[in-house]
């Protein structure tokens, strides 16, 4: 070895202070590093779900149980709140950035935004008239017709070809609802005219926001199109409820619900969207066909349950071949077929590893299964009161919780 590679090797090591080449791979020193821990995408499924199911049963509860008959105010205080929410988010947070790569202009906005707020209200104005007529059970039944009055509406605009395939693969979402409107005990036409006019307007709406959508130029996520379209929607909302509800409304009407019902409403109504954000990008298009499903059946026992809503058995066979046209019709045969052989191969490996938890689980679904179809037929009048299994539960209920739940009153119906 040379004098001067004796030199260099004998060197003392530069201190902390002295700065330090970079290395050819910068992320090298950061694949080393502990990951940071990250929310399972579980947390933001059953966060959607939840918020999601807990709106529409609020808006339930204001309008049919609480007897608050002003749908349009509460959706224009929805949108009023929206409105102010995204403009704080604007000024004092990064989330609505986006929104400055969008080219928006006065001209464009009337000429885009306002034509799609316009069926957004509609939509909004309906679904809420329909809470007032239809059970919660029966609208979520008939929401699964959405597919097929976008499918239609996008024909019409043509904004997609039509296709006699494509409309067979939704026969089945036809005959479901069918099934299931004719097995409807409490069914009123009024209510049922405007859930179907609430379905138009959305599908109109939907296609439309596709083709705003078609360009580059315009990508939004859910919260800067609400960040948009929240302002005119809350203005048409407003003018409309100023023509036909406030006229007739009393600030006691307001006390009756409390204004901090109100602001807890509209605040989960407002998170809702946010969600959605974080839903979409966290998980893929299959998660969100099968948690909307999921999001359905809950609605259907939630409205049984709290509402006391009756499901015949001739509605629930309906809606059950609703929702497999529905999952069908979102996944394609192919799709469909090799998710059910991952499931299938998931499952038992499962059980491989935890056989008495797997078969904890099926027995504890099949008891809910049951009690949930004994319940509702008993509800439906087709099962003698003998055999209704709601008040032996609300007994032992009643005698573990010191009587609560014995009166068989949940806390919406009081």
């Amino acid at each position: 070895m040379s004098e001067k590679e004796r030199q260099s090797s004998e060197q003392e090591r530069q201190g902390p202070d002295v700065p330090v080449l970079p290395t050819v791979n910068p992320d090298a020193a950061k694949e080393g590093a502990p990951a940071k821990a990250a929310l399972h995408p579980a947390f933001y499924i059953a966060t959607w779900i939840s918020l999601s199911s807990s709106v529409i049963l609020f808006n339930k509860w204001i309008l049919s149980t609480a007897k608050f008959d002003y749908p349009i105010i509460l959706t224009t205080w929805h949108l009023a709140f929206a409105t102010l929410m995204t403009q704080l988010m604007a000024r004092f947070t990064t989330v609505l950035d986006s929104r400055k790569n969008v080219p928006m202009t006065g001209r464009v906005y009337l000429r885009t935004i306002v034509p799609i707020g316009v069926m957004f209200s509609l939509s909004l104005i309906c679904g809420n008239m329909t809470y007032m007529y239809l059970s919660v059970s029966f609208i979520q039944m008939l929401k699964a017709t959405m597919p097929i009055a976008v499918l239609l509406t996008s024909w019409i605009m043509r904004v997609s070809e039509p296709s006699l395939k494509t409309l067979g693969n939704v026969s089945l979402i036809v005959v479901g609802v069918v099934i299931a409107s004719i097995g409807e005990i409490k069914f009123v036409m009024i209510g049922f005219l405007f859930q179907c006019g609430g379905i138009v307007f959305e599908a109109i709406r939907l296609v439309m926001v596709q083709r705003l959508l078609s360009g580059s130029e315009f990508k939004m996520d859910p919260l800067v199109s609400l960040y948009y379209f929240a302002p005119a929607c809350a203005l048409m909302n407003g003018v409309v409820s100023l023509l036909f509800e406030v006229p007739r409304m009393t600030i006691g009407d307001i006390e009756k619900v409390g204004y901090f019902t109100f602001l807890v409403n509209a605040m989960i109504a407002f998170m809702l969207n946010v969600s959605v954000v974080f839903l979409i990008g966290k998980t893929s298009s299959l998660v969100m066909t099968l948690s909307g499903v999921l999001k359905d059946i809950l609605l259907v026992v939630a409205s049984m349950l709290i509402f006391r809503d009756p499901v015949s058995p001739l509605q629930a066979f309906g809606y059950t071949i609703a929702l497999c046209g529905l999952v069908y019709y979102k996944l394609g045969a192919d799709k469909l077929k090799e998710y059910m052989g991952q499931g299938q191969r998931s499952w038992a490996d499962y059980g491989v590893k935890h056989p008495a938890l797997r078969r904890v689980i099926v027995f504890g679904l099949v008891i809910i299964t049951l009690f949930v179809l004994l319940g509702g037929i008993s509800v439906s009048g087709a099962l003698p009161s003998q055999y209704d299994p709601t008040p032996y539960v609300n007994e032992r209920l009643g005698g573990v919780l010191g009587g609560s739940a014995a009166t068989g009153k949940t806390g919406a119906s009081a």
